[in-house]
């Protein structure tokens, strides 16, 4: 690339920067500012309610298990109606069901509330990635989706902090009635403004049916399906190993609980910068080359845990595994959103993140029980060699042989 096309370059990137793409930021931190304060307040609503560990543990079920339901319907929903209108659901929708959170008078009504949001959020992330695909050229489409989920990473960052502060001051319904008013109001100001938005917008519309113009039909969907089972079930084994993260810290290294806390924070921190890291890189590479890479690095990654000492190797191990969740979203959206038909994406969005996170929550009972049964070496060791032979399995779809003049592989 010579000098004048880095710098148009340098310009449709700060262009698309300073337009809607830190407007959808806000709009994912608005959406998930309220469904991140169910974990840190647990303990506020646990005095409350006088609950024991099962009701405690069915409130945060209550709303995952809704949460992932609910992307089916939605994103079918989204590609009808409108995305627009679905992503106003995932904000305002989510906020009205907060502030019923906030008033709810026994802990049944609880449940119900905290279920209502989860449908309500549920459409969010299927219909917030074709809309943006609208907005940003075709080559910055991965920059922009990692971007994007900045602003999702920020609100599960800030909202402990944020949530636990106010409950100490005026109590865990008022934490949830104080920053659902903002969030209802912030939805009904995106439906009105974003139209407004993406038309300044300079727009590359993705194609109809797939980037790959030399593929068949046949052989793109089934590279898609082969890039959706390997990127959801990567996704599921991360999620089922990161959460008993704190548990081997404690159990294995003897650490205290505030300690095991901060590392799973550090975890998590790295969606401030991996996903857009893992966005240009996918733009730059490619999403299919870049998916089969974070997948294949998880495997060692998940089974060095065994080995790494604790300490500052432990920590960079923790990272690696934080940087590989956070990078396959947006390497994941934009492929998705860039293959599928253009009247099917959100559909296809929708079943994306329902594999997603029911995978996780199917999976990690099941680690659970290699753990109570092998210990946590053996039990990582079978997840990190897992992920490496579905990884081979599915680059069998996703990589072909190409033969007119000279052989090479299509990635």
């Amino acid at each position: 690339m010579n000098l004048i096309d880095d710098t148009i370059e340098r310009f449709h990137l700060r262009t698309y920067l300073t337009g809607v793409i830190p407007f959808f930021m806000l709009a994912h931190f608005g959406h998930h500012v309220l469904t991140a304060l169910t974990v840190p307040l647990l303990p506020f609503v646990r005095n409350d309610f006088a609950l024991d560990y099962t009701s405690s543990g069915l409130m945060i079920s209550a709303f995952s298990l809704a949460y992932g339901i609910g992307q089916l319907p939605a994103g079918w929903l989204a590609d009808r109606v409108g995305a627009r209108i679905v992503i106003t659901i995932g904000i305002s929708g989510v906020a009205l069901a907060g502030i019923f959170v906030g008033l709810s008078p026994n802990y049944i009504m609880l449940i119900v509330f905290l279920a209502l949001m989860g449908l309500a959020g549920g459409g969010y992330h299927p219909a917030a990635a074709p809309l943006i695909s609208m907005s940003v050229a075709k080559k910055n489409l991965g920059r922009a989706l990692g971007f994007h989920i900045i602003g999702g990473s920020a609100s599960f960052f800030l909202a402990p902090l944020i949530g636990v502060a106010i409950a100490s001051a005026w109590g865990w319904r008022g934490t949830y009635i104080g920053l659902a008013v903002p969030a209802f109001f912030f939805g009904i100001i995106f439906y009105f403004t974003v139209n407004r938005l993406q038309n300044r917008q300079k727009k590359t519309p993705m194609p109809a049916k797939g980037s790959d113009g030399k593929d068949t039909a046949q052989f793109r969907r089934r590279r898609l399906a082969a890039f959706i089972i390997l990127s959801t079930f990567s996704g599921a084994v991360i999620a089922s190993v990161i959460a008993f993260v704190p548990l081997f810290l404690v159990d294995h290294f003897g650490v205290s609980k505030k300690t095991a806390g901060f590392f799973l924070s550090l975890i998590y921190s790295t969606g401030l910068w991996a996903a857009p890291l893992g966005g240009y890189l996918s733009d730059r590479i490619g999403r299919v080359r870049m998916i089969l890479a974070m997948s294949l690095m998880l495997g060692p990654v998940i089974y060095l845990l065994n080995i790494v000492p604790y300490g500052i190797g432990f920590g960079a191990l923790l990272l690696a595994l934080g940087m590989i969740l956070m990078m396959r979203m947006p390497i994941a959206e934009a492929y998705i959103v860039s293959q599928a038909p253009g009247h099917l994406r959100s559909t296809i969005l929708g079943i994306y993140y329902f594999c997603v996170i029911e995978g996780g929550g199917v999976l990690t009972p099941v680690v659970g029980y290699l753990i109570d049964q092998f210990g946590f070496q053996i039990s990582f060791t079978i997840s990190g060699a897992t992920v490496v032979v579905g990884t081979f399995i599915c680059s069998l779809f996703l990589i072909r042989i190409r033969t007119n003049k000279s052989p090479r592989l299509y990635i």
